[in-house]
């Protein structure tokens, strides 16, 4: 405020607010005005390293199934399968997330553990294909082989018997780490899960397969697509086991019994909607830390895109960056060969 000379205040002319604000000793702006001071200005970047793929493998098929909800996303054969795999390391990324279909299932899931079961024959085929060149991770749950669909063994009251379970668990880590997984994924939310997987496997002298802990899964409408993609039976919903969406600080207790238990890394799934208790895990975590962008999520920015609504490649670009710059050490995509051939490009 400037004041006349009898003493009442006169407001500033915008050209004297600015003139008073001095903008020229702070700019912000000067590092954003070429590419070039844009990147060496960067705070998070992303790497081909970052990125696992989810997969999904399908018994009896002879040609990729495309999944109509999830464009560009197939159930894959064992021979494409070993192809998708042998691109994904080509292109730099860390990992991949194996899921089977089976044709039959039942109400113990033992197609989980039979090692010829479709995704213990997709493990092995995946270990000979690119050795240790990937990270070749299983997710360890019983849902795609029951024919209730749910995560676990019931009770004669339906409901999900999470020691029952636990027992199948253990039966699973063993046919997994048999079959060539570096990595187990449990995806169940059964209470103490990571340590008795952690306990048979070591008791099995396979302390060298490591346990990617699903430790903050919440019961989420964003999984729908996957559903199609795993073709899942379930009936009602999974809310007496996966997490309330309205729960943050449950999650770190989550987080915190699945560290203690012996887990390798943990995940928050799923990733856009939960970026505050990604960032909250990732604060706290003594471990790597997962995120997973779900089906919905994938779903979602496709549709847009196909409307001409969005961007597509700078949309999927910065919803990735956005959960790595929350936190996440490696994120788990289905876009996730496709950006890292972008990455590349940009590199060049």
């Amino acid at each position: 405020m400037t004041t006349h000379p009898a003493g009442s205040p006169t407001p500033l002319t915008p050209a004297d607010a600015v003139a008073a604000a001095r903008p020229g000793r702070v700019r912000p702006r000067r590092l954003r005005g070429t590419a070039a001071l844009r990147r060496s200005a960067t705070e998070v970047r992303l790497h081909p390293a970052d990125l696992i793929l989810p997969l999904f493998v399908k018994e009896g098929l002879t040609e990729p199934q495309p999944i109509a909800s999830m464009p560009g996303v197939v159930q894959h054969t064992r021979d494409s399968l070993r192809r998708a795999v042998v691109e994904a390391a080509a292109a730099g990324i860390s990992g991949v997330n194996l899921f089977g279909v089976p044709l039959v299932r039942d109400a113990t899931g033992s197609g989980a553990t039979d090692p010829d079961g479709v995704l213990n024959a997709a493990l092995a085929d995946v270990r000979a294909e690119v050795g240790d060149a990937l990270v070749i991770q299983a997710d360890l749950c019983l849902d795609e082989f029951t024919d209730h669909g749910h995560c676990g063994v019931l009770t004669a009251d339906g409901s999900v018997d999470n020691d029952a379970t636990l027992v199948r668990y253990a039966e699973m880590a063993l046919a997994q780490a048999e079959a060539g997984a570096h990595m187990v994924a449990p995806s169940g939310m059964m209470d103490g899960q990571v340590g008795v997987i952690r306990d048979v496997l070591d008791g099995a002298g396979r302390d060298d397969v490591a346990v990617l802990a699903y430790a903050a899964k919440f019961a989420s409408v964003l999984y729908g697509p996957f559903r199609d993609a795993v073709e899942s039976t379930l009936e009602g919903d999974r809310r007496t086991y996966q997490m309330d969406p309205a729960n943050r600080r449950e999650a770190l207790r989550e987080v915190a019994l699945d560290i203690a238990e012996g887990a390798d890394l943990v995940m928050v799934k799923p990733a856009g909607a939960f970026l505050d208790v990604l960032a909250d895990v990732a604060a706290a975590s003594t471990v790597p830390v997962a995120a997973y962008q779900v089906s919905g999520e994938y779903a979602m920015v496709e549709a847009a895109a196909a409307q001409g609504w969005l961007d597509r490649r700078r949309a999927i670009t910065e919803s990735v960056l956005g959960i790595r710059r929350a936190g996440a050490d490696q994120v788990l995509t289905y876009w996730a060969v496709e950006l890292a051939h972008w990455l590349r490009e940009e590199w060049r």
